[in-house]
C-alpha cells in the first residue's frame, strides 16, 4: 500500500463527446486520492470546448512533456494504442479506461475506475510488459511513429492489384507473399487485424511474433509464428512504386525500393491489469471466443 502521492498524465478520445464524460469522475476520484493530474492539450482542449471541464481547471502538457507514475487512456483500445506510443521508452504502466465498444486492450470500464484507483493504492495490480516492434526503411527509423504495441502491416495502396512481399527471417529468406499484405503482430495485436485474417490468437507473454498474409493469392499460404528476437526484412514490388506501411493502425506511404527491417524494440510497454484479471476470461467475455452458438 503506498501513501506517497502519486502522479497521472491522461490521454483521451476528442473526436466523441458521449466517450469523454466520464473524465468528470474520474477527475473527481483522483483529487480525492490527492493525486497530481496533467492532461494532454488535445483532449484538454476538446473537454473544455464541449464544457466538460472548465478551463484552467487542469495543467496541460504538450507532445512528450510529462512524466507521471501512472498514464490513464480514456477511451477504446485506438486511443489506448496511441497513448502507448506517446509513453514510448518513458517506461510509465498505462491504466485503460473504456469508453468504446470492445475494450480488449482498454478494460476498466467507467464504473469501475474508483475501485481501480483504491487498489492501485493499496498495490493490488499487476503490470504486464508487452513486447513492441520496431520498424526501420533503409537503416533509419520510419517516418511518424516507428514502433508498434499491436502490429505492423505492410498494403497494397491505391489500385486492385496485389502485392508482392520477399520476406526473410535473421538473413534466411521463407517466402514471397503474393497478397493485399501483410500484417506482422505481437501477442497483444494478435486478436487485432492478424485475427481478421486468420491469424492465431497468442498469449500475452509467450515471445512470439506471426506473419498473416492479407487475402494471399495463394491456397497453401498460411500465417508462420517466429521468435521476437528475430530480425525480419520485408523488400515489396509493387506496380504502382509504392505500399502503405502501417504501425498500430497510423499509415506511412513507401516507394517500392525501400527495404524494411522490423525487429523488437529495446523497451516494452507496460499495462496496468487489476488483481483477479485473466486473460481467457476477457477472451471468452468480450470476443466470445469457444463460444457454442447452438447453446
Amino acid at each position: 500500500m503506498t501513501s506517497r502521492k502519486l502522479d497521472f498524465a491522461i490521454f483521451g478520445n476528442t473526436f466523441q463527446t458521449k466517450k469523454s464524460t466520464a473524465i468528470r469522475d474520474v477527475l473527481a476520484s483522483l483529487a480525492a486520492h490527492g493525486a497530481g493530474v496533467v492532461i494532454d492539450r488535445d483532449y484538454h482542449d476538446f473537454l473544455v470546448g464541449e464544457g466538460l471541464i472548465g478551463k484552467g481547471q487542469a495543467t496541460v502538457f504538450d507532445g512528450d512533456a510529462f512524466e507521471a507514475d501512472f498514464v490513464i487512456s480514456m477511451g477504446g483500445d485506438g486511443t489506448f494504442l496511441k497513448a502507448a506510443a506517446r509513453v514510448g521508452t518513458k517506461d510509465i504502466p498505462v491504466i485503460g479506461v473504456n469508453m468504446g465498444r470492445l475494450g480488449f486492450l482498454a478494460d476498466v470500464g467507467p464504473n469501475e475506475f474508483d475501485e481501480t484507483i483504491d487498489a492501485l493504492y493499496r498495490g493490488c495490480y499487476t503490470i504486464e510488459n508487452r513486447v513492441v516492434i520496431k520498424v526501420e526503411t533503409d537503416g533509419e527509423p520510419l517516418a511518424g511513429c516507428d514502433c508498434a504495441l499491436n502490429d505492423v502491416a505492410i498494403l497494397k495502396r491505391d489500385n486492385a492489384s496485389m502485392i508482392s512481399i520477399h520476406t526473410s527471417v535473421n538473413g534466411e529468406y521463407v517466402t514471397t507473399f503474393q497478397a493485399d499484405g501483410l500484417v506482422v503482430s505481437t501477442p497483444t495485436g494478435s486478436t487485432a487485424y492478424s485475427l481478421s485474417n486468420g491469424g492465431p490468437i497468442i498469449v500475452p507473454g509467450t515471445h512470439v511474433l506471426a506473419l498473416t498474409a492479407v487475402a494471399p493469392h495463394s491456397l497453401n499460404i498460411r500465417p508462420i509464428v517466429i521468435s521476437d528476437d528475430s530480425e525480419i526484412t520485408l523488400a515489396v514490388e509493387s506496380r504502382s512504386h509504392n505500399f502503405l506501411v502501417a504501425v498500430d493502425g497510423r499509415s506511412e506511404k513507401c516507394c517500392d525500393v525501400t527495404r524494411l527491417t522490423l525487429r523488437k524494440a529495446p523497451y516494452s510497454a507496460k499495462i496496468v491489469k487489476r488483481s483477479g484479471t485473466r486473460y481467457f476470461d476477457t477472451l471468452r467475455h468480450k470476443m466470445m471466443w469457444g463460444k457454442d452458438a447452438r447453446l
